[in-house]
Order: structure tokens, then sequence, then C-alpha cells
């Protein structure tokens, strides 16, 4: 149950959405792209800001106001919207939490206002998750680092203004890891398009950087340290990951049951068949499950983001909520039959969309395997 506050947000939310978002978000989807000025319009909303240290230009807000947002917005039904609007989300809280005061001053604000747009670029052509092996090298030359190597998948890879880049500045594994913060104008950085299954109107990127000079200034943190960050930024992103994919999942319920009561078959509703509302309230199960362990793990979550079994139980979170999503997603697609598989419906694209939340943020199986060692301490 919302608070008064709570509420008042969530109406807020859903207006921009039902109002700005929602009319437009599926002719974006199929032009593979939106208006740059939508960054704006969120910032001027309030929606960019939220978490952010008011002296970054931020709006400090608690956990719960954060997925409400993510709820809310997934309510129109195209991921890629989000994934590329929001990416700011992951490129930023390590250089809030860890960068300079000089540095956080350059890049937060004009992304919080909708001026600048912001990307992280973890993930390898050759690494997949295995971030401890990752390959793209930084090397010290006088007062700049030299960036050699590529990053694949990356959302808002080709718009965006800053780029916080995992290197290997040190030895092999882990502990050679670093991550800095790339101005996406620097020469040698080169962009290439990725086209996807789903989220077409979510820039998605390859990045090759050959001989970028950035500033030894831009490094965030210590040198070395950007494992550990990764892996914490990774927790918060899981978090919201989760939100979205339940609220996607609803969004499948919802619009398969509209389908069920208005849609005549052998001269009755869809929904006068047994087998169709037990299949309605099996999605249903789902989610409540889904939603209700979204509510527990946040909580602890935010009480104690370094807890073991709270980090185990939201690698876990991550697996129910997206396979939530998929599970709810082929439940409408089949209930709405031939027209589950036309575009234009929300269901089908949500379909196509539901794989890659079990991919990106962690795969299904390493999330398990970060669970179970993360019980083991």
């Amino acid at each position: 149950m919302d608070t008064p506050e709570e509420a008042d947000f969530r109406a807020s939310v859903r207006r921009f959405v039902e109002r700005e978002l929602a009319p437009h978000a599926a002719a974006w989807d199929e032009a593979g792209s939106f208006p740059r000025a939508l960054y704006r319009r969120a910032a001027e909303l309030g929606l960019l800001q939220l978490g952010y240290p008011e002296a970054l230009g931020g709006t400090p807000a608690p956990l719960a106001i954060r997925l409400i947002a993510a709820e809310e917005l997934a309510r129109t039904g195209v991921g890629g919207l989000m994934a590329s609007l929001f990416s700011h989300q992951i490129a930023l809280p390590p250089i809030v939490a860890h960068g300079s005061a000089a540095l956080q001053r350059l890049v937060v604000p004009p992304v919080l206002a909708g001026e600048a747009i912001a990307a992280l670029a973890i993930t390898e052509p050759g690494g997949g998750s295995d971030v401890a092996r990752l390959r793209t090298t930084a090397r010290l030359d006088g007062g700049h680092w030299v960036v050699d190597g590529e990053k694949t998948f990356i959302t808002s890879g080709l718009r965006a203004d800053w780029l916080t880049v995992a290197v290997r500045t040190g030895g092999p594994g882990a502990a050679g890891i670093s991550l800095l913060v790339v101005d996406g104008g620097s020469p040698g950085l080169q962009r290439s398009e990725l086209k996807k299954m789903g989220w077409w109107c979510s820039d998605t990127a390859q990045l090759r950087f050959d001989g970028v000079r950035v500033p030894a200034d831009r490094l965030v943190g210590d040198e070395g340290a950007g494992f550990r960050m990764i892996m914490a930024n990774f927790n918060g992103e899981r978090l919201l990951m989760a939100a979205g994919a339940v609220a996607y999942a609803q969004v499948c319920l919802d619009e398969a049951t509209a389908w069920a009561l208005q849609r005549q078959a052998f001269g009755q509703p869809l929904a006068a068949h047994q087998a169709l509302r037990h299949r309605l309230m099996d999605m249903r199960t789902r989610i409540v499950a889904s939603r209700a362990m979204l509510a527990d793990v946040a909580a602890r979550f935010e009480a104690d983001p370094a807890d073991h079994a709270t980090i185990a139980d939201l690698c876990l979170l991550k697996n129910q909520a997206t396979d939530t999503m998929q599970a709810c997603a082929d439940g409408a697609v089949q209930i709405l039959g031939g027209m589950g598989y036309m575009r234009g419906t929300k269901s089908e694209r949500i379909y196509r969309e539901a794989k890659v939340m079990q991919i990106g943020g962690g795969a299904t199986e390493i999330m398990k395997e970060l669970a179970w060692r993360q019980l083991q301490g």
C-alpha cells in the first residue's frame, strides 16, 4: 500500500506516461529511436534526478519512490525507451560514490538536467558476464590514460556524451580492473550500431577504443578498485530491472484480460472459457508472488546493501521477476491469438523483450551461481 506521498508521486508519473509517452512509444520503437529532447523533459519532471545528491542537481529519494517510477514507466510497454532514457542509472552511481568532486561536477549535473547522456561500458565481445577477465586496457602516458579495446551491447552507446568504462590498468583478474570516464567525443573512439530482437528504440552499440587518450583525473576512485564498484553497481541495476519486469508482466495481464473480456469466440467472450480464466489467474499468481518478493528484498537491501543473504535473494529476485515477465508475455500472446502475433500489441513487444531482461544485468545462470556464493559467504 502506497503512502499518501507515494500515491501522489505514482499518479504524477502515470499522467506523464499516459499523456506524453504512451501515445508515441510504439511509433518511436518502430522508428528505432526517440527524440533527444525527451531527456530534458524527463528532467523537468524530476525523473532523471531521483536518488542523486542535491549538490549535484539530484533529488534524494527513498528506494520505494525509485521503484514506483520504474513500475509506472514500464506501462509504456516499450522497454527500449526506458533502457536508454534512464541509462544514467547504471552509468552515474560509481561516479557519485567514488569519483572525485571535480569529476562529479563535470559529469553528473548536465546528465541529471537532461543536457547530456551517460552510458556504462562493461561487456566485451569475448567476455560476457565474466567481468574479471575483461581485456580492454588503459596505460598511463604522462597525464593521460591510453585506452585500447572493445565493448559491446552498450545501451546508449551511440548517443552517450559520457561513458563509464571498465578497463584493465593492472595485472590479470579482478584486482587489475579500474573505471574511467571517457568523453564521447574522444578521438579514436569508434561506435557502430547493433540490431536487436527487441528494445528497438534503444540505441545499442559496439565501441572500439583505438589509442583513446583520457585525462588521468578521469579515473573513478582508486586504481584497481573497479571490480568492486562494478559488482555493487550491478545490485542496484538488478533491483530496478526486477521492478520493471514485474510491471511489464502486469501490462501483459491487463492487455490479455481486456482482450478476453471483449473478444467473442463460439458465441461468448473468451473469458467465459474456464481454461483461459485459469491461465489469467496463473499469470496473476506469478505477479503477486514476484511483487511480494520485490517488496521484501527491496526493504532489506535499503537497510543493508552489503548483507550476503540479501544480495543472494536479490539475484534470485531478478530471476523470479524476469521469468514472470516471460511467462506472462507468453500467456498474453497465446490468449490474444493472431492479434498477439501482430506488431502493435504491447504483449507482442514485451514477448520479444523478455529475453534481454533474463540476460542483461547478469544471465539467469550467473544469478543462481552468485546467489549460491553469497550464501556461502
